[in-house]
């Protein structure tokens, strides 16, 4: 396969259609430089995610999983290989373009929250969507669908302060996936809450997934809710490996 290319494309399945990933990582190399040597984080590493795909990022800090979580959404530019975004190579586009398709395929869930202090649980997932394009009125009615199906639309008047920690991150959520997001990543989305909350805010993550099609990454050390998952993989000298 030709990393030159602008399109990513796969073999036909057996219906003739070519099958095109939603996210799809090709042989991606990112070093940085340490003194006087060169730190190899990422040696070619290969990664697809299919619409409706739940996968688990499981591995020890400092091998590379935020690396992988930056180039995935175009927030860091990799060394080598390409980034295919709905079959879109990305590697090599300026930072305008880049800055679009994030705003428009990619959702990001972060392990802290991130609201805006100042507005509404309904306002700060409305906002986005006002960003891209929608009346406050059409990203509004949005918002309150999202906060009911999160179980939330009874705090859609609630600040950040008032809400507890796993309200603040379903909030989060539905943020992220308000302009129907392509792709989602998430970094240690439930790494600041007790177990119990962890299973719950992971399980309205999940259904909102599949009832999306959104494409979800997961960088976890929670191993109980990897093993929720579609897939796991891991990363070894460079290298995604599937677990």
């Amino acid at each position: 396969m030709s990393q030159t290319q602008d399109t990513y494309r796969q073999p036909e399945d057996t219906n003739g259609s070519a099958a095109v990933p939603a996210l799809a990582l090709v042989g991606v190399e990112r070093r940085y430089q340490e003194s006087n040597r060169s730190l190899d984080i990422l040696t070619g590493a290969n990664l697809e995610l299919r619409a409706g795909e739940t996968v688990a990022l499981v591995a020890p800090s400092g091998a590379g999983k935020s690396t992988l979580l930056h180039i995935a959404g175009l927030l860091d530019r990799p060394d080598g290989g390409e980034i295919y975004v709905g079959g879109q190579a990305c590697g090599k586009l300026s930072d305008d373009a880049r800055t679009r398709i994030r705003r428009l395929e990619i959702g990001f869930v972060y392990q802290f929250h991130h609201l805006l202090p100042e507005f509404t649980a309904l306002e700060n997932i409305a906002m986005p969507q006002m960003v891209r394009g929608l009346t406050k009125q059409e990203a509004n009615a949005r918002a309150m669908q999202l906060l009911k199906y999160m179980k939330l639309e009874a705090r859609a008047a609630h600040r950040p302060s008032e809400l507890s920690g796993g309200e603040q991150q379903r909030v989060a959520i539905a943020r992220a996936v308000a302009n129907a997001p392509r792709v989602l990543l998430a970094d240690e989305p439930t790494g600041n809450l007790d177990p119990e909350t962890a299973a719950y805010v992971f399980e309205a993550l999940s259904g909102l997934v599949r009832a999306s099609g959104v494409a979800a990454l997961f960088a976890t050390h929670n191993l109980d809710l990897a093993a929720k998952m579609d897939r796991r993989i891991t990363l070894s000298k460079g290298q995604v490996v599937e677990m």
